[in-house]
């Protein structure tokens, strides 16, 4: 039995960085050649070779380290060496230890800069890292060309250990909160996760927790792979569920420990391989998302700016959506009055068309013939609008180039359909577009949607907090910035809790002290320690009766990808402990030519008020 993946299988799996961990080859480049012809893509190996180790008892640390540097290209080093530093405490309680333990660390360092390693592995010993937080912080601020991976323990040894007591048992994932928190989240500092036996892995509410952190690693032991009925090593279920879980971030794998049993290092990597073929879920979202993971994006401004051709193009790829909605309108055609004789649907922001064609479509599919108007304000759109009808639609459709707010129709629609739904149902202005529209519906008409409603919940994500702070544009402060709601394809993150209703819009709305303003204060409960960064927003349609959409992950419409959520973020990530209550206000509030959204944080601290009168953040209504 092989590993090796089919050539037809390539695009079905996902491509897996695998390295592998030699803490001291006697020979780099042989290793590094090796390594490489067993499918490797890089080695993680000490930095300073203990033939060259230095003793504390020294007061001056030797000027000759480690092996030269011209063993290996600069190119090599730069793209194909990992080093692991020494273990050292910088935190000790005995000065001279500390003392020597910061010069060693320093010089270890240094050297790591002077090679141009992209990284470095560091085990932590202990939770309290003040001393090492304070070295890391300042490398990073004054500026480091390699990441720092801290390795730690996915479940940490003392929560399975028969001597520890319940006050002695230690918390893995506490140690590196603790120590990112000093270093203020810099995105430079990642994790390296080590996994454990089967017996004493993470619970799935931790593992979601870890997932919503900077995991750049995971270290697989060898002492973890079993022997299948064909010789071949493998991981047991309970480890392949884990890998399976960091499928969706960019984490690279690495196999540390000796071959046992008469394995070789290459069938380690084929099987690493194989899992990326075996347990990647390719689908219709993942398809749509590459390259969009954790990516931020404005949202869109739909009446202030006129859409592209390449946001249409991704509009209409979604085929779900226009399915349902085709569903939808074929519903309200059998429900309206036979006395009906041909039904007017007005089609308001029509876009390239694919409301009208699936209008189009439903009036066939339920045999009556229909009357529609197509209203879109785009005068680029108009151009492939008069194509369609020109070659496709014929005299069945009257094009409008107006704003729908505005447009005097000469006859009264029976039913109006849109698709003016952003990531937070409202935040494209729908209700103020469709209450203008609704003017020229019929007192007995119908509206798709019907109606649409938003969502809330915490997450964890110190990937986005770190993309909102890094790519601040030059014109903009940083409170501005985190002040912006943005749409996010969102993979490292963890979500804190199920997602609560907000608000919700009803069309048609007749009441004449119709008011589009909102305030909602909403609770969660937060299950286990962790970090609150922000929230998420979403949102669920009723189009019409029992045809529904969702983005809410709840009730998520399947293979259905038009919309990503919505993150609101907070200044600063708050400390949450498993049983805070976590309390928000949200408002939504209007003036005559803006909608804009406020948010504050109640509990289990109390911020500020954030995006007060819409001074960073804003939609146009002209």
């Amino acid at each position: 039995m092989s590993y090796n993946d089919d050539q037809g299988d390539q695009e079905r799996r996902k491509r897996m960085s695998c390295g592998l961990q030699i803490d001291c080859p006697i020979n780099i480049q042989e290793c590094l050649l090796s390594s490489s012809n067993d499918g490797y893509h890089f080695i993680v190996t000490h930095v300073v070779h203990p033939n060259y180790a230095r003793f504390t008892s020294n007061k001056e640390l030797s000027k000759i380290i480690s092996r030269t540097d011209r063993i290996l290209t600069g190119n090599d080093w730069n793209r194909l060496i990992v080093g692991i530093l020494s273990h050292v405490n910088v935190d000790s309680e005995v000065k001279h230890i500390r003392e020597h333990s910061r010069k060693i660390f320093l010089q270890e360092l240094g050297f790591s800069s002077h090679l141009g390693l992209p990284a470095v592995m560091l085990s932590i010993h202990q939770r309290r890292n003040s001393n090492l937080a304070q070295i890391l912080y300042n490398k990073f601020i004054i500026g480091t060309n390699y990441q720092v991976w801290i390795v730690l323990p996915i479940v940490h040894p003392t929560q399975f250990s028969p001597i520890c007591t319940e006050d002695e048992r230690e918390n893995a994932w506490e140690w590196w909160n603790d120590l990112r928190r000093y270093c203020n989240f810099d995105k430079r500092l990642g994790l390296a996760l080590e996994m454990t036996e089967s017996d004493h892995m993470p619970t799935d509410l931790e593992l979601q927790r870890w997932a919503g952190e900077p995991v750049k690693a995971v270290i697989l032991p060898t002492s973890l792979f079993k022997l299948n009925q064909h010789k071949q090593p493998v991981l047991p279920r309970v480890h392949q569920d884990v890998v399976q879980k960091f499928l969706s971030i960019d984490v690279q794998y690495i196999i540390k420990g000796p071959v046992l049993n008469g394995t070789t290092y290459r069938q380690y990597n084929s099987y690493v391989h194989f899992l990326g073929k075996k347990l990647y879920q390719s689908s219709a979202m993942t398809e749509f998302v590459k390259g969009c993971e954790d990516y931020l994006q404005n949202p869109l401004q739909p009446l202030t700016e006129h859409l592209e051709t390449m946001i249409y193009e991704v509009f209409e790829r979604d085929q779900v959506k226009y399915v349902e909605y085709q569903r939808a309108i074929q519903k309200a055609l059998e429900d309206l009055s036979s006395d009906i004789e041909i039904p007017v649907i007005m089609v308001v922001g029509a876009g390239r068309g694919p409301l009208v064609q699936a209008t189009i479509n439903a009036s066939l599919i339920v045999q009556r013939k229909v009357k529609i108007y197509a209203v879109e304000k785009n005068p680029y759109a108009i151009n492939t609008l008069e194509d369609r009808v020109q070659n496709e639609w014929g005299n069945q459709v009257t094009l409008v180039n107006e704003d729908m707010r505005t447009y005097n129709p000469p006859e009264m629609a029976d039913i109006l359909v849109s698709e003016l739904l952003g990531s937070f149902g409202d935040n494209e202005l729908s209700p103020e577009c469709l209450d203008g529209a609704q003017r020229f519906l019929k007192r007995t008409g119908i509206s798709i949607p019907c109606s649409y409603t938003s969502f809330l919940a915490p997450f964890q994500s110190t990937k986005i907090f770190n993309e909102i702070r890094t790519n601040r544009p030059h014109d903009k402060s940083l409170e501005t910035v985190y002040e912006t709601p943005y749409v996010v394809h969102l993979v490292n993150y963890y979500q804190m809790a199920q997602s609560k209703e907000l608000f919700t819009f009803i069309h048609p709305n007749w009441d004449e002290n119709k008011t589009n303003e909102r305030y909602k204060s909403l609770k969660f409960t937060c299950p286990q320690n962790c970090l609150l960064t922000g929230f998420l927003g979403f949102f669920e349609t009723v189009l019409y009766k029992d045809v529904t959409l969702s983005i809410n992950p709840q009730t998520h419409s399947t293979n259905m990808v038009s919309w990503f959520p919505i993150v609101f973020p907070l200044h600063e990530p708050v400390q949450m402990y498993e049983g805070n209550s976590i309390e928000i206000s949200f408002w939504r509030c209007e003036s005559t030519d803006k909608v804009w959204y406020e948010w504050c944080l109640e509990a289990p601290i109390r911020g500020s008020i954030m995006n007060p009168s819409g001074r960073s953040y804003f939609i146009k209504k002209h």
